[in-house]
């Protein structure tokens, strides 16, 4: 009996990943997402979970903490294979110059690792800038707060929740 039980909770594990401040965020706010976990890959980014999850990495969307001259923090939301133009982000925010932050300084901004970054659900609190086009999607896949760990969700959510901007600063990867 014992050894049955063990084999469902492992089954059951798989199926369901534990909560991240980003999930209990979004429930917290009735939103209604999918999971997909998957294989994490040092450096495989959004273009690996995408392939891996069999979804187009324009779908899949990257959370980005970067900063300004200032150094102030800023996440950008950026499809899986663009890049971020800092120069035309910079120019539309009225920054003088926007650079991703250092792997370590993104961890202390966000609360989560790099990797695993999700714009819901962070320790500090970050204007938010979503590349456009992004909005026009049905249904992107996010980082839910854990390293091979997405949600799927509504990316008009992006707006409601974390009051992003729209931006156009996609480059062609």
């Amino acid at each position: 009996m014992g050894f049955a039980f063990g084999e469902n909770r492992r089954m059951a594990k798989k199926e369901h990943v534990s909560e991240t401040p980003a999930t209990a965020l979004l429930k917290g706010h009735k939103v209604v997402f999918t999971e997909h976990p998957y294989e994490y890959l040092e450096h495989g980014g959004a273009q690996h979970s995408a392939e891996v999850l069999g979804y187009d990495p324009f779908t899949v969307v990257k959370t980005l903490i970067m900063q300004d001259q200032e150094a102030k923090p800023l996440v950008v939301l950026m499809h899986g294979n663009r890049k971020v133009s800092t120069k035309n982000l910079a120019r539309q925010i009225g920054a003088k110059s926007v650079e991703p932050c250092k792997p370590e300084v993104a961890n202390r901004h966000s609360g989560y690792l790099v990797g695993g970054t999700s714009p819901f659900g962070t320790r500090r609190e970050m204007p938010v800038y979503i590349e456009e086009s992004i909005l026009a999607l049905p249904r992107i896949l996010i980082n839910g707060g854990r390293r091979g760990y997405l949600v799927g969700i509504d990316p008009q959510e992006c707006v409601r929740l974390l009051s992003a901007r729209p931006v156009q600063c996609a480059l062609a990867e």
